[in-house]
């Protein structure tokens, strides 16, 4: 069994993705602690773990305080003596233009998508560190981080998740933690709430269909992957681009005001990036590919 003597703390497992992580772990031999602010929902997960024969227990703690996050890392060292994985998986969605969104809506997704990763991530590293036997955590990021339409705040979020599993995977690749990312597609409440998303998402794509890579992830067979962001819609298993410096670089002894015009209109202008997950080509760079370019400035 592929988790056989693991502990792992899955959050907002009470339905959806965490739910489907939760069980897979269990019956992959995990022990998991079951959390989701829905205390209802996670003595579900819980109950119908321990029906099938497997360990579980379940909280209700919210990973947005860090107390509170805190404590579901010490009820699994409580029950289980350790912890061996955690899946940040707990987080907020929903859809906004930026002239509209609500700054207490944007704060509470905040806190739980970012701090709440963070708050729950740093516990779980505490005590990893403190047994001395490694581990893994497995932060739950999106494709939208690429930037996506109406989803200005969930995609920060979600970049942050990112750039935070590069630098955790740098601080903890000594003692033993190995840190990854999963960018998951699957047929969720969040995707119920776009039609975008639906017709991107069909009902086949369920949650199950992406626990077998998040398993993986906390397995042994991937004692030796770390730092990578993977996406997995279902049908599609990939890593995703890491950011990087772009060639090329230019170089002077002080940059002005004009001298930054002249780098864009005269070399920069040519490699502009397409931005967001659609790729949408700028504005300058559709301009310089039909053969219009921007006039060059002389010195």
């Amino acid at each position: 069994m592929l988790l056989n003597g693991k502990a792992v703390v899955v959050t907002g497992a009470g339905r959806g993705l965490g739910e489907a992580f939760a069980v897979h772990a269990a019956q992959a031999g995990a022990a998991v602690v079951v959390n989701d602010v829905d205390a209802d929902l996670a003595e579900r997960t819980a109950a119908n773990i321990r029906t099938h024969g497997g360990r579980a227990v379940a909280s209700a703690h919210t990973v947005a305080d860090p107390v509170q996050a805190r404590a579901i890392v010490d009820l699994c060292v409580a029950e289980y003596g350790t912890i061996d994985g955690l899946v940040n998986n707990a987080g907020l969605n929903y859809e906004a233009l930026p002239w509209q969104d609500d700054p207490g809506q944007v704060r509470e997704l905040i806190e739980v998508n970012v701090l709440g990763v963070i708050y729950t991530g740093m516990a779980a590293a505490e005590a990893m560190a403190e047994h001395g036997r490694g581990g893994s955590i497995v932060n739950i990021s999106s494709g939208a981080s690429l930037g996506q339409r109406k989803l200005g705040a969930y995609a920060a979020s979600k970049g942050a998740v990112a750039s935070l599993t590069y630098s955790w995977a740098l601080d903890m690749e000594e003692i033993g933690i190995r840190v990854n990312a999963v960018c998951p597609l699957a047929h969720t409440r969040m995707v119920w709430k776009s039609e975008r998303s639906l017709r991107n998402c069909p009902p086949d794509r369920t949650p199950s269909r992406v626990a077998p890579l998040v398993l993986f992830l906390l397995g042994d067979g991937s004692r030796d992957i770390t730092g990578q962001l993977i996406r997995c819609n279902g049908p599609q298993l990939h890593l995703v681009g890491q950011p990087y410096l772009k060639a090329p670089i230019l170089e002077r002894q002080v940059w002005d005001t004009e001298s930054v015009q002249r780098a864009f209109d005269e070399v920069f202008s040519a490699h502009l990036e397409p931005y967001g997950l659609e790729k949408r080509v700028p504005p300058r760079l559709r301009k310089w590919t039909e053969g219009t370019p921007t006039p060059l400035r002389s010195a």
